[in-house]
């Protein structure tokens, strides 16, 4: 189930990154974070009835938890226009559980640990964005998203479900070194402004507007 859950967080971060950046309406990705996020709840709470209470089984299902109320919180504030202030701040909170979950998984599998540092970071972005009011870091959240998505969701899922997931020390260290590569990636391409926040359907309502002003001519 938890890997289940990782492979359905690399589709959701994907579709959220591809909308923070404008390239799909943001109503898109908000209605398939609130059918994911449900998803993840139910097979959260399909895991925590049969792993039992030992404490890497509620570790686990409290990451499963956090990633799918985060989506349907995501997915109802675009819908219902919440106006984002909520969501940020659940974002930091989650940002810190995050940490200390990370902190948690550092002794038996440092892999996750690292997973988890950098899921903080993401939180912490959307928690800067919008409780904060950083809107300047809006392209920078939205390519960390659509990066991070398939390295630290994607293929570790992939991983696990065949039974190959690495708990040693070295597996850590790349995880880490390829984490740090996709914030500097996201922070490059932000600076050259490729797709910034910019809504989906902008480019056909500026065509639109174009040829109103070449007719009225």
């Amino acid at each position: 189930m938890p890997y289940i859950c990782l492979l359905l967080s690399g589709a959701a971060l994907l579709v959220n990154g591809l909308a923070a950046l404008g390239q799909l309406p943001r109503r898109d990705g908000a209605a398939f974070s609130l059918v994911l996020g449900g998803t993840q709840l139910v097979l959260g709470v399909v895991h925590l009835s049969g792993a039992g209470t030992g404490t890497e089984a509620l570790m686990t299902a409290a990451g499963m938890f956090l990633f799918g109320l985060t989506y349907v919180y995501a997915g109802l504030d675009v819908l219902l226009g919440l106006g984002s202030k909520g969501l940020g701040w659940f974002c930091g909170m989650v940002a810190f559980v995050g940490l200390l979950l990370a902190g948690t998984w550092l002794g038996t599998d440092p892999l996750l640990a690292v997973l988890w540092v950098c899921w903080s970071v993401l939180w912490g972005l959307l928690f800067a964005s919008s409780a904060l009011g950083a809107v300047r870091l809006e392209p920078f959240a939205g390519w960390a998203l659509v990066l991070a998505s398939q390295v630290t969701a994607t293929v570790p899922a992939f991983l696990g479900l065949a039974g190959a997931w690495p708990r040693s020390s070295w597996a850590a260290g790349v995880a880490a070194l390829l984490v740090a590569a996709v914030f500097l990636a996201a922070r490059a391409l932000a600076r050259r402004g490729r797709g910034g926040p910019r809504r989906a359907g902008a480019g056909a309502s500026e065509q639109a507007v174009g040829q109103e002003r070449l007719t009225a001519g």
